[in-house]
């Protein structure tokens, strides 16, 4: 009997990353679309990021998510981008062969999720963006390419949302400010959470006045249950908030087409996720 070939390897590198689904997520995926592979969780803080990835090419490793704080650093490991990552200077998605390819599939997942799964509308909207790191880098590309009304980027400091509007400037007009100055904003139409609190547990430090009844609040970090964003946006009367395990799923589906040239569905797994999260 001949054995098994030996399955590709791939995996998600971040930190921290012992709270991911991704490998469920992949080896569902696997199971639907009967590719051989595995899946594992590289946990490498910044300092110890380049060694873990090229460490894992240099093992024969065809692939890595990648997930925060690391996707800024991803990029510039790159030899080679493709256009989302290019325009965004970030990546989520690595693929080895022969070198190292960079690309971005955040957007065109959280689009997926927002407008076609949950049916939101960003066209004429008010957009808030809350965060200004790699995660935000993602998803400003396809929501000024969305033409909402008004978009706004609120972080910590202005200095490294500066550095978006000046990123993004050819799409579209993009606004920042901080997060003490959203005191007098008024409610938003969409608010989008691309902060690290919900990770590490932390109270929004935001206004409840950006949220308004008619609200739509998304949170891309994702948990069981509620995360602390969903949790506060409802407190807020935030007429829908959810968090982002639709997002998770379809960036992890695009990353998927990119490793293995096949496109998994996503309804199902999101669906069993949502059950094993309790969300």
């Amino acid at each position: 009997m001949n054995a098994s070939p030996t399955p590709d390897r791939y995996a998600l590198v971040g930190f921290p990353v012992h709270h991911s689904r991704s490998p469920l997520i992949h080896g569902l995926f696997a199971r639907q679309t009967g590719q051989n592979l595995s899946y594992e969780l590289i946990e490498a803080d910044p300092a110890s990021f380049e060694t873990a990835v090229r460490g894992f090419g240099a093992a024969g490793g065809k692939g890595l998510n990648v997930t925060v704080p690391h996707k800024e650093a991803a990029f510039r490991l790159a030899q080679r981008t493709g256009p989302e990552a290019k325009v965004a200077g970030a990546a989520n998605t690595l693929t080895f062969d022969g070198g190292i390819r960079a690309d971005n599939t955040d957007g065109v997942g959280f689009l997926r999720d927002l407008t076609v799964n949950l049916g939101a509308v960003i066209e004429s909207r008010r957009v808030l963006v809350l965060g200004a790191g790699g995660a935000a880098r993602g998803i400003l590309p396809p929501l000024l390419e969305s033409r909402p009304r008004e978009l706004v980027v609120a972080n910590r400091t202005l200095a490294r949302a500066a550095e978006l509007r000046e990123r993004f400037q050819a799409l579209g007009e993009l606004r920042i400010v901080t997060f003490a100055e959203l005191a007098g904003a008024g409610a938003f139409d969409l608010v989008v959470n691309a902060t690290s609190a919900g990770l590490r547990g932390e109270t929004p430090p935001f206004p409840a006045e950006i949220v308004g009844r008619e609200t739509f609040c998304y949170d891309l970090a994702y948990g069981r249950g509620d995360t602390p964003f969903v949790a506060w946006a409802r407190r807020a009367g935030a007429e829908r908030a959810v968090q982002g395990l639709g997002m998770l799923v379809e960036q992890a589906a695009e990353s998927f087409l990119i490793w293995r040239g096949v496109r998994p569905e996503t309804a199902p797994v999101i669906r069993q996720l949502s059950r094993d999260l309790g969300t």
